[in-house]
C-alpha cells in the first residue's frame, strides 16, 4: 500500500505531498506550485520515462540521455479531466528506431501505470526522435 500525507502550508493556498520515504511534491491551486493536473502530467511522463530507460537497457540499447515533452488538452467544463494527452520522448544516443518505437510502446500500452490508468479517459499517443549525443554539448 501506498500512503501519501499532504498538508497546508501557508495560508491554504499552498501544500506539500509527502511519501512514506520523505520525498515531497509542492503543490498548488495558484500557480504557485505545481498543480495537481500538471503533476498527473508528470507521472506519466516519468513512469513511462523509467520504463523506457529499463526497457532499452535490456535491449542494450546505446542511451545517454532522454527528454519527455507532454502536452495535455482538458475538457472546457467541470470536471476538467484531460481528454488527450501527447508524450513526446527526444532519446540521445546510437538508438535503433525500431528499438525506440518497441520501447515506447511496451512502456505505454503495457507497463504505465499512470499510462494505463489515464487512457480510460484521455486518448494517449506517443512520438519520439533520436538524436546524436554529441548534440547534448
Amino acid at each position: 500500500m501506498t500512503k501519501i500525507k499532504l498538508q497546508s502550508t501557508d495560508n491554504l493556498d499552498h501544500f506539500t505531498a509527502t511519501n512514506e520515504h520523505g520525498h515531497t511534491i509542492a503543490l498548488s491551486g495558484d500557480g504557485s506550485a505545481t498543480g495537481p493536473m500538471q503533476a498527473v502530467l508528470m507521472a506519466a511522463a516519468g513512469c513511462s520515462t523509467i520504463d523506457i530507460v529499463m526497457i532499452l537497457k535490456k535491449m542494450r540499447g546505446d542511451l545517454v540521455h532522454i527528454e519527455v515533452e507532454v502536452d495535455g488538452q482538458r475538457r472546457e467544463e467541470v470536471p476538467k479531466t484531460y481528454t488527450h494527452i501527447h508524450l513526446h520522448y527526444k532519446l540521445y544516443g546510437d538508438l535503433k528506431t525500431n528499438k525506440v518505437q518497441q520501447a515506447v510502446d511496451l512502456s505505454v500500452e503495457k507497463y504505465c501505470s499512470v499510462a494505463l490508468m489515464l487512457e480510460k479517459s484521455a486518448k494517449i499517443t506517443t512520438s519520439f526522435e533520436i538524436k546524436p549525443a554529441s548534440d547534448l554539448e
